[in-house]
């Protein structure tokens, strides 16, 4: 049987159990387990592990104790909803907002682990495994390739390879997927869903697009973190882009996944909202496909602004950035001096100038605030 994914897809069942004892078998990555070791016994751990007869088994033993670990380290409280928006029987395309390389799928995970589900399919750039002890984590993680190199024809080619997996695991597999609602992280906290995405889900069949997108079960997901993954990564990043594109340096990727997976993020609230069916009914018929995607564009990127949740770091953001004291009663001095002080550390960098710095990064936690207004005042306009 040809398999016209096997460049980027995870591995199935049999192949992650074979794999699994291979990985648990390279000193390399042993001796990457270490790291857990303060909370956990790492040889009673392998053995458990090994022993797996099934993925979600090896799933329930590793990722999820791996997550737990994580989020015991560098996150304050997390708080899941949603849930019951979903049918276990059923499969969903997740499309989230997002801001962590790894984490952001990651707290999806946690939460249909801890729900009795299995894990659901992720898509993750290909520049992010060059290291191939990475790339082989990623696939018995049910992690699948979104190439990104190459040529014009070749980006294209690929573009319609990924959609025709992603209605693969869908509608054949029967497995949900996960992926991230546009080319990259947000990096300046202001979340939106890029057309281009949804486009790609139509390649099959452009002229029945709203009907195959309705049949994706396409779900929302909102993630908020206190504290911004790589805030200050991403305050430079934008900082230095100003003038000319920016280059990313050996290392940087990676480098941004240890940031991210290590960095104190305060208290995080994951959501998985409602998934789109009616609302694909009350899409005019009678406007071009693309103004059709504008609109679930709209429709997606407001479910996640109404379940993004707000901290007192997002309003002393926002009254700090427009010099007002609007909402000044969603926090108090202290939250505020303390949160100055962080902004204070996080703009400290030694090639841009602190005054940049601080409006990049009052940005990235002042812009969800925005978005939430936004949605206030169409809701007001429409009564």
């Amino acid at each position: 049987m040809i398999d016209n994914f096997s460049h980027i897809r995870p591995y199935s069942e049999e192949e992650t159990l074979i794999a699994v004892k291979k990985l648990f078998n390279d000193p390399h990555f042993l001796q990457l387990l270490t790291v857990f070791e303060d909370k956990i016994n790492i040889d009673e751990w392998v053995k458990k592990v090994v022993s797996c007869k099934t993925q979600l088994e090896f799933h329930l033993a590793f990722a999820d104790r791996v997550f737990h670990y994580i989020i015991d380290k560098s996150c304050r409280n997390t708080f899941f909803s949603g849930i019951e928006n979903t049918n276990p029987q059923n499969q969903y395309l997740f499309i989230g907002n997002h801001r962590d390389i790894i984490l952001d799928s990651s707290f999806l995970q946690v939460y249909f682990f801890q729900s009795g589900n299995c894990a659901t399919r992720t898509a993750i750039g290909d520049n992010l495994l060059a290291n191939p002890l990475f790339a082989e984590i990623a696939k018995i993680h049910k992690m699948f390739l979104v190439l990104r190199s190459g040529s014009l024809k070749e980006r294209m080619a690929n573009t319609h390879t990924l959609a025709s997996y992603i209605h693969h695991s869908l509608f054949e597999d029967k497995e949900s997927v996960w992926i991230a609602q546009g080319n990259g992280r947000t990096k300046n906290g202001d979340d939106k869903t890029q057309q281009g995405l949804l486009k790609m889900f139509t390649f099959a069949d452009p002229q029945n697009a709203m009907p195959l997108l309705k049949r994706m079960n396409i779900t929302p997901v909102a993630i908020s973190y206190q504290y911004e993954p790589c805030a200050k990564l991403k305050a430079r990043e934008l900082a230095l882009s100003e003038d000319q594109p920016y280059k990313k340096q050996p290392g940087e990727d990676t480098n941004s996944i240890l940031e991210g997976i290590t960095g104190y993020k305060g208290d995080v609230h994951f959501v998985i909202g409602k998934p789109l069916q009616q609302e694909f009914d009350e899409i005019p018929e009678d406007i071009s496909l693309n103004d059709k995607l504008t609109m679930v564009c709209d429709i997606i990127d407001n479910q996640i602004y109404e379940n993004y949740f707000l901290y007192p770091q997002n309003y002393i953001a926002i009254d700090i950035r427009e010099n007002t004291n609007k909402f000044s009663d969603r926090y108090t001095q202290e939250e505020k001096s303390a949160f100055l002080e962080y902004l204070n550390k996080e703009s400290t960098v030694p090639d841009v100038s602190k005054e940049k710095m601080m409006r990049y990064l009052l940005d990235i936690y002042a812009n969800p605030v925005r978005n939430k207004k936004t949605i206030f005042a169409d809701k007001k306009n429409e009564k």
